[in-house]
């Protein structure tokens, strides 16, 4: 009950939050997600895709308001991720372990993130952005490891791109019943993982046989 509460309260935040700023709200609040922050994208985006389509939101020089929420949100959460980033270049494992718990950050999907991120590498950057839960925390290892930046920054802007537009399609459908939209994310973080467990075994195994043709070759 107390994290029904939690959850609850957050989302009350983050809807009056975008009524009061709009555009500017929805960049802060995905900004803030990307730097790893409980912000629920989910919200922002579903509840910013009803608005763009119902009129709460307008369109910016001839531009339409969904196109508008789609820069906005994915620049802040690329914002956020580089933040993020560079606490993984600069202080480590060492300093999210000791200041991590202040923001609500789980020492055990962190670590296991960041051996996701040593076995699977860059595209393990794009793929986890599209699941729940773990797709910011992937910014860190990243920046950890030291992967090259704009490799990190491309990847990364294309897998919020993707999230995003998934998730203001979804509020534009769903129209005013908009936050039915969280009650699928349980199911759907399963589904993902699944799909992306695919991906990279099918991967894997195509790198595995291009190093069998070229043993075989010479």
């Amino acid at each position: 009950m107390i994290h029904i509460a939690i959850a609850t309260e957050l989302a009350n935040f983050v809807i009056g939050l975008i009524q009061a700023l709009g555009y500017p709200g929805i960049f802060v609040l995905m900004l803030l997600e990307g730097l790893l922050l409980p912000i629920p994208s989910e919200v922002v985006m579903a509840f910013g895709g009803y608005l763009a389509f119902s009129g709460g939101l307008l369109g910016v020089a001839g531009l339409p308001a969904f196109i508008i929420l789609l820069v906005v949100g994915s620049i802040g959460n690329l914002t956020g991720a580089y933040l993020a980033y560079m606490l993984g270049d600069y202080g480590g494992i060492p300093l999210i372990l000791r200041y991590g718990k202040y923001v609500m950050l789980d020492e055990s999907s962190i670590r296991r993130t960041h051996e996701w991120f040593l076995r699977y590498g860059p595209l393990s950057v794009f793929f986890t952005r599209l699941v729940p839960i773990f797709r910011t925390f992937i910014s860190i290892p990243a920046g950890i490891a030291r992967m090259n930046r704009a490799s990190f920054l491309l990847l990364t802007l294309a897998g919020a791109l993707i999230w995003d537009s998934f998730l203001i399609y979804f509020g534009y459908i769903l129209g005013p019943h908009w936050g039915s939209i969280l009650s699928y994310f349980d199911e759907y973080q399963y589904v993902a993982i699944a799909i992306l467990v695919g991906i990279i075994l099918w991967w894997f195994f195509s790198k595995l046989s291009r190093k069998r043709q070229q043993r075989t070759v010479s």
